[in-house]
C-alpha cells in the first residue's frame, strides 16, 4: 500500500487514487439516485422533498457505506441503493429535528418548517422515510429488519432527548446515550449496509458496525464543538446556534455538572435570544476548561473507533477509515 495521501473532494486524505475514483464515482451515483428518490407526481411534494437534498451536506453516511463495501464487491447492485437509503433516512430525521427544535435554518438555507410550516415539514420527512422503505424492499428482509431496528433507536433517542435525564441519572451520560441512538445508530447502519451488500465476511461486518457507532458519536460531538469554536460552521449554522436556542451539548453539560453558581452556568441554564448575553456565553464557553474536556471525549470515541479496525485486512479502505478518525476530531480545535 502506498504511503502517499491525496487531499480530495471527499474531504479527508485517501491512500490511493483508485479508491478516490471509486468513491467519487459512487457518490455521484448516490446523488443521481437521491434526486430520483425525492421526485413525486405532485410538484409541491417534489419541491419540499428536494429542499434539503439541494442544500448539500457532507454525505458522511453514504461515504461510509461505500468505504465499507470495499471489503467485498464494491460494485454489487445493492451498495448504491443502500447508501441512498441511509441518506434519505438522515434527511428525513433532519426535517423532523428542525420541527422539534423550531430551527429557522438548516445548511445555510431556510428550514422547511420555517418556509412551509411544521405540518408540511413533518409529512415531508415521512415521505422520505416511505421512499427509503420502498428502496429497501428490493434489498431483502435482512436489510428491512436492520432499517426497522435503526429507526427504533432513532425514535428512542429522540424520546429520551425530549424527556431528559431521569432522577439520579447523569446528564452527561444521558447525553452520550442519546447521541449513540440519534447519530451513532444510523452511521453504524451505514457501515453495516455497505459491508452486507458487498458480501463481506461476518467478522468484517461486525467490526465495521462497531466502528460506525463510535465514529458516529465522535462525529456528532465534533459537530457540536464546531458550533462553538468556529467562526463559520460547515453545517451552515452561525456560531453558537445551539447555545442561542438552549440546546444542550456536551461542553455546556460539563459546565452545569460542576454545580457552581458561575455566570456561565447561569447563561447556559436557559436559551439566549439576547445578542449580548449570547456573545458573552460563547466567549466564556470558549475559554472554559469544559471545552477541552469535551474535545477529549470526542477524541476518545474516535480512538475507540480506530481500535475497531484492528481485525480488518490491510486495504486502502482501512487506511481511509483510520484517517477519518483523525479528520473528525481535527475539526474541533
Amino acid at each position: 500500500m502506498t504511503n502517499s495521501k491525496l487531499r480530495t473532494s471527499v474531504g479527508f486524505p485517501l491512500p490511493s487514487p483508485q479508491l478516490e475514483s471509486r468513491l467519487l464515482h459512487g457518490l455521484a451515483a448516490v446523488e443521481e439516485q437521491l434526486a430520483d428518490a425525492v421526485k413525486s407526481s405532485d410538484d409541491f411534494v417534489s419541491e419540499a422533498s428536494r429542499h434539503l437534498v439541494s442544500a448539500g451536506g457532507k454525505r458522511f453516511r453514504p461515504l461510509l457505506t461505500l468505504l465499507s463495501a470495499e471489503y467485498g464487491d464494491y460494485a454489487a447492485p445493492g451498495v448504491i441503493p443502500s447508501a441512498v437509503v441511509v441518506e434519505l433516512t438522515h434527511l428525513a430525521t433532519l426535517y423532523h429535528d428542525d420541527v422539534m427544535d423550531e430551527a429557522p435554518r438548516r445548511r445555510g438555507a431556510e428550514s422547511a418548517n420555517s418556509r412551509w410550516g411544521n405540518t408540511v415539514a413533518i409529512l415531508t420527512g415521512d415521505f422520505l422515510f416511505a421512499r427509503a422503505s420502498d428502496i429497501l424492499a428490493d434489498l431483502g428482509p435482512e436489510a428491512v429488519r436492520l432499517q426497522a431496528r435503526t429507526f427504533e433507536r432513532l425514535c428512542v433517542g429522540q424520546i429520551r432527548e425530549t424527556m431528559g435525564p431521569g432522577p439520579g441519572d447523569s446528564p452527561v451520560d444521558h447525553h452520550l446515550a442519546v447521541l449513540a441512538d440519534k447519530t451513532g445508530s444510523l452511521i453504524a447502519t451505514s457501515a453495516r449496509f455497505g459491508a452486507l451488500q458487498s458480501g463481506a465476511d461476518d467478522f468484517i461486518v461486525d467490526a465495521l458496525t462497531r466502528y460506525g457507532e463510535r465514529i458516529g458519536v465522535a462525529f456528532q460531538l465534533a459537530d457540536d464543538l464546531v458550533d462553538i469554536t468556529s467562526d463559520s460552521s460547515d453545517s451552515g449554522k452561525t456560531p453558537g446556534t445551539d447555545l442561542r436556542e438552549g440546546i444542550a451539548t456536551l461542553p455546556g453539560l460539563l459546565v452545569l455538572d460542576r454545580d457552581d453558581d458561575s455566570r456561565l452556568a447561569d447563561l447556559l441554564s436557559r436559551p439566549l435570544p439576547d445578542d449580548r448575553e449570547h456573545a458573552e456565553a460563547l466567549a466564556l464557553l470558549r475559554a472554559d476548561p469544559a471545552l477541552a474536556l469535551a474535545q477529549a471525549q470526542a477524541q476518545l470515541w474516535a480512538a475507540e473507533a480506530r481500535e475497531c479496525l484492528a481485525p480488518l485486512p490491510d486495504l486502502p479502505a482501512t487506511a481511509a477509515l483510520s484517517s477519518l478518525c483523525d479528520y473528525v476530531v481535527a475539526r474541533t480545535g
